[in-house]
This record gives structure tokens, C-alpha cells and sequence, in this order.
């Protein structure tokens, strides 16, 4: 009984300490990454921002909503065609300066 116990613990934290690796190298490879507005293709996007009409990873139906945003590499993403915000909040900051 005692050995089912340990190995239940073991395992427990083997997933434990997988999950805290994944998220850690979900972190530094996101440091290398800019978001990215109105460059994905239709399905293709990381998530919709908080203008957009979804808020889901794939679920654009369009392709370069400039709401909808995906990951780049930095420093690519204007010479791709892309915005760093997306497109209705650089209209609201339009609007605001007016």
C-alpha cells in the first residue's frame, strides 16, 4: 500500500514539475515575440483582442482582421503589414487626439 502511494506522489509531481517547465518555456519564448494586428489568416490567429468579435485562438473568419492577432517574431511584424495594436484602439486614440 505504502508503494502504490509513493509512486502516486511521483507521478503527481512529475506532471507538477512538467507543467511548470512548459510554462516557463511558453514565457521566454514569448519574450522574443510581439503581437501582432491584422496579418493572420482566417483560423491562423493567436487570439482575438478585446475589440475583436471572438476571443479565441483559430476562430477568425477572416483573413487579416486588424482586431485579430498572432505571435511574430520582433520587429516583423510592421514590415509584414502588420499594426502593434489593433485597429479599432488606434482609431479610439484617433479619435481621442481630435
Amino acid at each position: 500500500m505504502k508503494s502504490d502511494n509513493t509512486l502516486a506522489q511521483a507521478a503527481v509531481a512529475g506532471l507538477l514539475a512538467l507543467g511548470l517547465a512548459a510554462s516557463s518555456g511558453a514565457a521566454f519564448a514569448a519574450a522574443d515575440k510581439e503581437k501582432c494586428y491584422g496579418v493572420a489568416m482566417a483560423g491562423k490567429n493567436d487570439c482575438g483582442g478585446k475589440y475583436s468579435k471572438h476571443a479565441c485562438a483559430g476562430t477568425s473568419t477572416v483573413d487579416k482582421d486588424p482586431n485579430d492577432w498572432k505571435y511574430v517574431d520582433k520587429g516583423t511584424c510592421e514590415k509584414m503589414g502588420g499594426k502593434l495594436k489593433a485597429a479599432a484602439e488606434l482609431e479610439k486614440e484617433m479619435k481621442k487626439k481630435s
